[in-house]
């Protein structure tokens, strides 16, 4: 084709297409001009300015992501499936975060992302966006931005490693690092036995093969109606995960020519539908923390109390650790969500519409469970009922704090002992390995400080290690309470997420070695057993301490961060903005 060809090609008026990409090329004079030529700069021909739909692939691909590594490969089968619907295609990259390398904690950049992904969508010549996502905070931080900018958006996270095998068994990521530790801790596993199962735990691109946080987010992502049916579970390297790349960039053109938005999908019914799959699979605490970001972007009412009330209901359904046997690997060969959701029957809005077109019921007919010793019935289920996330309150948790039943010790969940506090975890951490703590298996260990503001960031440190008295006693769970989070990977009979913080003068910030703690899980309840006259005279001494930063996104992050009851999202943040049009700042 001639240059003059092209050239009249890529005059066409593509604002007559009523494309938001067309605002850009199709302008006929200076500003398309601008826009088409610095195309061509790239080596694209002028078809490309044919009226056809503009994808963005949105890339958190990073290698101090080592769980997202593989997404350069994910991306070009995106590509090729958004060429062969027939749009054009590019590519950027998004902020990354990853769980193994970030201090103080990703939770600290979870917003961050998401109002990066919103303000490059909004700025940039997209008619619908592809979101290429995988370790923990990415997959929440991409539902946030696609659920503010509200253009046709659809997620596809990267699958979860192989199994890991150790010495003849499959090992889990994360859950058995924290049984190897506490067994290098209390002599029962050597040194060169925890050297060699760290060379035997990740064995390939991927994130985490138990039911951490990036295996539910990806179940509830898929849940919610965000990603195409078997996306979850199906193995990073798995040669069908490229062909379902190929197929969610050929979907991302239709999306773009049909206009469904992730306003559209992400319903209140497709939220519920995203907290009975999460009960069902045993699915990580984190989850709760960062469906309530997403409703509240939504402009959707959920709470707390909608939470627990749910989650009551459903019994935990898929075989996985930490709560289980099982790793994703087993739960992607026996159907992955699609056929847990078959098994859910009518506990799901099966009327919620899915990015596949199609109301999720049509979107997962024909799914079936291959393995129900991984998959189970409603009338065989791992355990039963209320055995996933359960939500607290009383006077030390007035606005709510969370357990997983599952991964608790069953004796621990009616408990009475007294409180050993700390201040932060650092004053914890440098007492841990004292044989004269004054500690017993009924104290209730309590650290604060660990907030969304107080740390800040909120980090994955609830599952507090045991003290060493302890674990030489053979003692392998006891109460522990925080205001933080604790990874999906993690067990053990721990209390998080309590609100309001310690920092902002919760009344965990009140309490005091020997206070007497009551939990009952049954009853949803958490007390000090301190009297009301008692409590006022702490807060009125109680003085709140100096902010962590002065400038800088830390400053800006505990300015405004919201407690964990809400989801610790940004109070300027909370409700749709929705796509604005095109800026014309030129």
């Amino acid at each position: 084709m001639s240059t003059s060809t092209e050239a009249r090609k890529g005059a066409v008026n593509l604002g007559s297409t009523g494309r938001r990409s067309g605002e850009w090329f199709g302008d006929g004079g200076k500003n398309g001009f601008i826009a088409r030529h610095h195309v061509r700069q790239m080596g694209y021909s002028g078809r490309q300015f044919d009226g056809r739909p503009v994808i963005g692939i949105a890339n958190t691909w990073s290698e101090l992501t080592p769980c997202n590594v593989h997404l350069r490969g994910l991306a070009d089968a995106v590509r090729r499936g958004v060429q062969q619907a027939g749009g054009f295609a590019l590519e950027f990259p998004v902020l990354s975060l990853g769980e193994p390398f970030m201090r103080p904690s990703t939770m600290l950049y979870r917003n961050m992302m998401a109002m990066e992904l919103e303000e490059l969508i909004r700025a940039n010549p997209l008619d619908a966006v592809v979101v290429l996502t995988g370790c923990d905070k990415t997959t929440p931080a991409a539902l946030m931005g696609l659920a503010s900018v509200d253009l046709p958006g659809i997620l596809l996270t990267g699958g979860p490693m192989l199994n890991g095998r150790f010495r003849g068994r499959s090992v889990g990521s994360g859950t058995d690092i924290w049984r190897m530790t506490e067994g290098l801790r209390a002599g029962e596993v050597s040194q060169e036995e925890f050297t060699e199962f760290e060379s035997c735990l990740n064995r390939s691109p991927g994130h985490c093969m138990t039911m951490g946080t990036a295996s539910t987010m990806a179940s509830i992502t898929e849940a919610l109606g965000m990603q195409l049916p078997g996306g979850a579970a199906l193995p990073a390297v798995d040669s069908r995960r490229v062909v379902l790349a190929e197929d969610t960039g050929s979907r991302a053109v239709e999306l773009a020519n049909e206009g469904l938005r992730p306003s559209k999908i992400m319903t209140r019914e497709a939220l519920e539908n995203a907290l009975v799959v999460n009960a069902a699979v045993g699915g990580s605490t984190n989850a709760i923390v960062h469906l309530l970001a997403i409703a509240g972007r939504l402009g959707v009412p959920l709470t707390l109390d909608d939470i627990d009330e749910i989650g009551r209901e459903i019994p935990l359904l898929v075989d996985l650790m930490p709560s289980g046997r099982f790793l994703m690997e087993e739960f992607a060969y026996a159907g992955g969500v699609p056929a847990l959701i078959g098994q859910l029957g009518d506990r799901m809005h099966t009327g919620a519409m899915t990015i596949t077109g199609l109301p999720l019921g049509e979107s997962m007919a024909g799914a079936r469970v291959d393995d129900p010793e991984v998959i189970r019935t409603l009338d065989n289920p791992v355990q039963p009922a209320g055995s996933g996330t359960a939500v607290l309150r009383g006077n030390l948790a007035p606005d709510g704090a969370v357990i997983k039943i599952s991964a608790a010790d069953p004796a621990l969940l009616l408990h009475r002992g007294p409180a050993l506090v700390f201040d932060d975890l650092q004053a914890y951490t440098a007492v841990l390995a004292d044989d004269d703590l004054d500690v017993t298996a009924d104290t209730v260990l309590i650290v604060r400080g660990c907030g969304p503001r107080g740390y800040p960031g909120m980090p994955e440190v609830g599952n507090l290690p045991l003290p060493q008295k302890l674990l030489d006693q053979g003692v392998r769970d006891m109460v522990r309470i925080s205001d933080a989070r604790m990874s999906g990977t993690a067990f053990g009979a721990c209390i998080l997420h309590v609100a309001p913080e310690s920092s902002v003068g919760g009344p965990l910030a009140l309490v005091r070695t020997g206070d007497v703690i009551e939990l009952d899980v049954h009853r949803r309840s958490l007390n000090m057993l301190v009297d009301d006259e008692e409590i006022a005279r702490r807060r009125a001494e109680w003085r709140q301490p100096e902010p962590p930063a002065t400038r800088g996104w830390t400053r800006l992050y505990t300015e405004h961060v919201g407690q964990a009851d809400t989801g610790a999202d940004f109070d300027f943040l909370v409700g749709s903005s929705g796509d604005a049009t095109a800026r014309r700042a030129f």
